[in-house]
């Protein structure tokens, strides 16, 4: 009897619906102050948001290519494995696993619970308790698992509703990822709206520099590269749809459109209330703003704009926490089936038609990475992960190029072959960048942690597991 599938329930809306979930989270309401005391220019700052969209662009023009010709389970795992072989798909697999889904996910959620805070005062222990309590860990430093319990004890709940729902139903929760990333955007347009007919701000702010910050030279390319990392990292997350390939209906032709309307519409998204925020704040106030969209909203609509962005980050939020609950079990549940993860994460449910133990054993991970807290660390380090096999899928196209000449390909990439090798360029030089960076601190002492080394030590983990589930895998198959 052949073994039970996942079957093709994603239509375009919902996978257009993940793309922007997942993509637009909190970053946009935390970026701009960032870039503003970077750069001090308004015209700079719009120009760091277009490089970034435009680069991711031509990326997912690359994934769409792959994407649609190969619509496997596993999205990314099973470009990895036709490009590299099954080391280097493994090796990206556990990495999404242990680095990228499971924090990420648990500290997004996180995020959730700490904005539903503006309306609710959940409970926490008193500082002594918190403090008294702590897990060392080498070259990362301490944990407190017992700090912010309330907030922590919220966001695992989150998760676990989460989970329920997409545990019964891939259907269920492709529907709840259309109503939340409909909600995010009504909301974003609502803020938008609201911000340029308040009266409040002045259409010189858009093009009126700083009178402080005023990089040039060497410092402007570093502000310009640390800017650009801000823009990336809020742009990332629209390659998670590619995790349910093998679920999305008319794969060839769906997969390049959501890709390519999702991203377009979160660009501009971003363009737009970057434009709105900088019209009701001039660059130096924006600098100088911790919640930059929330002193926006205060200057446009006075005390009761606090309550409006706290209520719209939270929407924004939840969706991106959905998203990531739905999609990533998915490669999880791909690398079981191929001997390279546990056997019951690779089991179809016999009801619900869901991967069910691959869902349980992510959202166990989660909850724990949420009392431990190690996800404030482990998010900071993923995104120089998640650009590290990027490089690899990039070049990874010109494999599938000479590997598979004759394997239909509904879409391709435009301009190749110097499009992808200009992606390539630049996200090489991206990745050194970061790499220098973060060594430089180091033995500056100005950080204690090298986020981007730590997590090349992570995914260098995986290996030993590596082999022990190939000679189990062998065992078995004999």
């Amino acid at each position: 009897m052949p073994e039970s599938s996942l079957q093709r329930t994603i239509n375009l809306k919902t996978a257009t619906a993940l793309v922007i979930g997942t993509i637009i989270g909190s970053g946009i309401f935390m970026r701009p102050a960032e870039m503003a005391s970077l750069l001090g220019s308004p015209l700079q700052i719009m120009g760091v948001w277009v490089v970034a969209g435009v680069f991711t662009m031509l990326s997912v023009m690359v994934l769409a290519e792959v994407g649609a010709m190969l619509p496997e389970h596993g999205g990314q795992y099973a470009f990895m494995q036709h490009m590299y072989g099954d080391f280097w798909a493994y090796l990206y697999g556990w990495a999404s696993f242990a680095v990228v889904n499971c924090a990420g996910t648990a500290g997004i959620s996180f995020i959730s619970a700490q904005y539903l805070e503006y309306f609710f005062t959940f409970p926490r222990f008193s500082p002594e308790i918190e403090q008294s309590f702590s897990l060392y860990l080498p070259f990362v430093g301490s944990l407190f698992p017992l700090e912010n319990m309330g907030v922590k004890i919220v966001s695992i709940l989150i998760i676990i509703l989460f989970t329920i729902v997409n545990y019964r139903s891939t259907k269920s929760g492709g529907l709840l990822q259309v109503v939340f990333s409909v909600a995010k955007v009504l909301a974003i347009l609502l803020l938008i709206f609201g911000l340029f007919f308040s009266g409040k701000g002045n259409w010189k702010n858009l093009y009126e520099n700083s009178t402080q910050i005023k990089p040039v030279g060497f410092a402007l390319l570093a502000a310009w590269v640390a800017a650009c990392n801000g823009a990336l990292q809020a742009l990332d997350g629209c390659n998670n749809m590619l995790n349910m390939t093998g679920e999305i209906k008319d794969p060839g032709r769906n997969i390049p459109r959501a890709l390519f309307l999702g991203l377009s519409g979160a660009i501009g998204i971003y363009l737009i209330i970057n434009l709105a925020m900088l019209y009701v704040l001039p660059v130096d106030a924006m600098a100088g703003s911790s919640l930059v969209a929330s002193d926006a909203a205060k200057v446009a609509f006075g005390f009761i704009g606090g309550g409006i962005i706290a209520l719209l980050i939270t929407i924004s939020v939840l969706g991106t926490t959905q998203s990531n609950v739905l999609t990533p079990p998915r490669m999880t549940f791909a690398m079981a089936r191929n001997g390279h993860f546990f056997p019951s994460a690779g089991k179809v449910h016999p009801r619900f038609n869901t991967p069910g133990n691959a869902m349980v054993i992510h959202l166990v991970v989660m909850i724990l990475m949420t009392l431990s807290g190690s996800y404030l660390i482990l998010t900071d380090m993923y995104i120089f992960i998640v650009w590290v096999f990027n490089l690899m899928l990039m070049s990874g196209l010109f494999i599938l190029r000479k590997k598979y000449p004759d394997l239909p390909r509904p879409y391709r990439v435009w301009g190749f072959p110097w499009m992808p090798v200009l992606v390539i360029v630049f996200n090489a030089f991206y990745l050194g960048i970061t790499l220098y960076d973060d060594i430089i601190h180091y033995v500056r002492g100005e950080t204690k942690v090298m986020n981007s080394v730590l997590g090349l030590s992570v995914v260098a983990m995986g290996i030993p597991l590596y082999f022990y589930f190939k000679r189990t895998y062998k065992s078995a198959s004999r």
